[in-house]
Parts: structure tokens; C-alpha cells; sequence
């Protein structure tokens, strides 16, 4: 069995093993880090031989940490990298290379629809029916858009949301509030299958799927970096959030996993904390002085125009991996349509938690 795994901000580490009467056998961790001395290498392999193969990341790593030389420098390598590696392996992981990637970026859609979209494609990829999928969006409204548990009256002002034309949408996804004015926000969503992101725990599932957009910020002259659980940080600053969604296949098989990331491309932070409760209710005034200066927009950081960043992300995406120009189909978009009507614009949806 075949497992790699390329450690956020570090390098890939590939592992070959075999599992033989419920233990790890014939291992071999190899990969494009830097360890010394060299024969740390030997004594990783050897910590790994004849471990339990129930054993998680976590233990893996313990092991290896135990078993390596008295001096041992790891750049670009970690104990844990190495164990979520075996864990890859053991669960027949796919590799961001084994797909040939969809790109769908098309004009400005309203909130509910974009809120469907994700939805629908999710489950298509899960479904097998479309390949794995990066969406950027285009708002064609400014909205609010909380999390899947949020409760409504907690998180938003329906006063200061009403005064300023800002709709207020539910998502399928966890995590927090999200203020969103069009041409100020870079918005994607991955629609993956499940197997990309086996042995991998919910944790690291972010940072794995949160590593090529760090590389295409860095190309921008940024150095970013992923902050647990679902933030994308800067020393000026979060510049990013992130959610994910679980979607079982059909008849309970393997599934997909929609992970999608909104950017700060530049903020009107006085109006947000007119619409977000957050300033004002869960702050203390140093905590309001504080959350205007929370989320550094890319505007500031790169100089660029918005569409500009937008490209040159897609231009480091396509150089990573193969991606095509693609489109939402007539019937995806028709489902979509329908549950933009029915779910994402109801009342029952939007207040489920009120």
C-alpha cells in the first residue's frame, strides 16, 4: 500500500507498507525532506515495523519519536507527518494528481443560489457524476451567511442587515458568520471525493486542503500560514476562513467533501459591525477597536486588483494540478435553482436555529 502526504508549509513524505497478521510490515518512508543524521531514517522505519495497524497518527508518531537518534534535526518533516502518511496508506488514499480538476467561475449569482450550488456539486462528486471540482465565486449581492448551528438573532442584526440591503443566507456548513460585499471577497469552493482526505483526521483535513492556496499566496509575495481549526493567517493578520460539509455517496457508500474558503479582499469594517453581532454583544470595546483590525484584506497586502488575485490563485492551482474549464450543467443548475427556492430561501432554513 501506497500513502503520501504533503505537510502543510513542509515537504511530501511518501510511505510504502504492507499490513500482515493486523501489524505494519515492510515499511519504507521516503520523500523530498531533510533529516539527519542519516541513518534516522533507518530508525523511523524501524519504529514503524511491527506496530498494531489500528495504530493512529498520533501513536505512529510517538513511536518514531521515541526510536530516533539522540540529536535528530527534521526540516520540513514531521514525526506526525510521517504517521498520517501510514494512515494514507492504509486507507487507499488518493492524491490531488490523481484527478483531472474542473474549474467553474461564472458571473454574479445570488446568495441562496451560490448556497445550493455547493450543495449540488458536492453530491454530484460524490455521486461520481463530476470530476473533482474548484468553483470561484461571483456575488451578485452583498450578504451575511452563517454557519450551519449558528442561532440567527445571535449572530446578526436584522435591523443594521435591513438598513444596508444585506441579505442573510444559512449554509450547509459549520463554523462562523461570514460578511460579504461583492468585489470585496474572494470566494472558492473544493468539491473532493472522500478519498482524497481518508486517514486524515477532521483536523487535518483542513490544513491538507488549505496547502495550495498557502503556496499561491506565497507566489503573491504573502506568507501565510493555516491556523486550527479553519483559519488562513498572516503576521498582518486572518485573511482567510474556512468550512466543510460531509457528504455520504449514494446507498451509503463513499462520499465527498465540500471544503470552501472566503478571502478578504478589502473590508468595510464599520458596516460589518453594524450587521454582525459579534462587535458589540461578545466584545468588550477593546474587542471592537481589535476585530476592525482582525481581517487584513488582500487588497492591502498584494497591491493588486481583486481579479488579478483571483487569477494568478487559479494560474497556481493549474500549475499544481490539472485543471480544465468547466461549467455548472443545465441540470445541476436546475437543482440548484429549486433548492435556492425552497431550502436556502426559506424562512425554516434561515431560522432553523433562531
Amino acid at each position: 500500500m501506497h500513502g503520501e502526504y504533503k505537510i502543510p508549509g513542509g515537504k511530501l513524505v511518501v510511505v510504502d507498507v504492507e499490513a500482515d497478521g493486523g501489524v505494519l510490515r515492510h515499511v519504507r518512508v521516503a520523500g523530498d525532506f531533510f533529516l539527519e543524521p542519516d541513518d534516522a531514517l533507518d530508525a523511523v522505519n524501524r519504529a514503524l515495523e511491527g506496530a498494531p495497524a489500528d495504530t493512529d497518527a498520533a501513536g505512529l508518531a510517538a513511536r518514531i519519536d521515541a526510536a530516533l537518534p539522540e540529536g535528530t534535526v527534521m526540516y520540513g518533516l514531521t514525526s506526525e507527518g510521517v504517521g498520517i502518511a501510514v494512515r494514507r496508506a492504509l486507507a487507499h488514499a488518493t492524491d490531488w494528481t490523481d484527478y483531472d480538476w474542473q474549474l467553474i467561475h461564472e458571473g454574479p449569482q445570488a446568495p441562496t443560489l451560490h448556497m445550493a450550488l455547493d450543495e449540488v456539486l458536492t453530491a454530484e462528486v460524490a455521486a461520481g457524476r463530476r470530476p473533482p471540482t474548484l468553483r470561484v465565486w461571483e456575488w451578485g449581492a452583498p450578504a451575511v451567511i452563517i454557519g450551519s448551528f449558528q442561532s440567527l438573532r445571535n449572530e446578526v442584526d436584522a435591523e443594521g442587515a435591513a438598513r444596508h440591503g444585506i441579505e442573510v443566507v444559512r449554509r450547509i456548513s459549520g463554523g462562523g458568520a461570514m460578511f460579504v460585499e461583492p468585489g470585496n471577497t474572494i470566494t472558492y469552493s473544493l468539491s473532493v471525493p472522500e478519498a482524497l482526505v481518508q486517514g486524515l483526521s477532521f483536523q487535518d483535513s483542513y490544513a491538507y486542503l488549505d496547502d495550495w492556496v498557502l503556496g499561491a499566496l506565497g507566489e503573491l509575495g504573502i506568507r501565510a500560514w493555516y491556523q486550527p481549526l479553519n483559519d488562513i493567517a498572516t503576521d498582518q493578520g486572518k485573511i482567510a476562513g474556512a468550512a466543510q460539509k460531509r457528504v455520504v455517496g449514494p446507498g451509503g457508500g463513499p462520499g465527498a467533501v465540500l471544503h470552501h474558503v472566503t478571502m478578504s479582499y478589502d473590508i468595510d469594517a464599520d458596516k460589518m459591525l453594524e450587521v454582525l453581532r459579534i462587535g458589540r454583544e461578545k466584545m468588550s470595546d477593546k474587542g471592537i477597536k481589535s476585530a476592525r483590525k482582525r481581517v487584513d484584506p488582500l487588497r492591502r497586502q498584494t497591491g493588486l486588483a481583486r481579479e488579478a488575485v483571483i487569477e494568478r490563485m487559479i494560474e497556481s492551482f493549474a500549475g499544481r494540478y490539472r485543471l480544465a474549464q468547466g461549467k455548472v450543467t443545465d441540470e445541476e443548475l436546475a437543482r440548484a435553482r429549486e433548492l435556492a427556492d425552497t431550502k436556502f430561501g426559506s424562512d425554516g432554513w434561515t431560522a432553523r436555529v433562531p
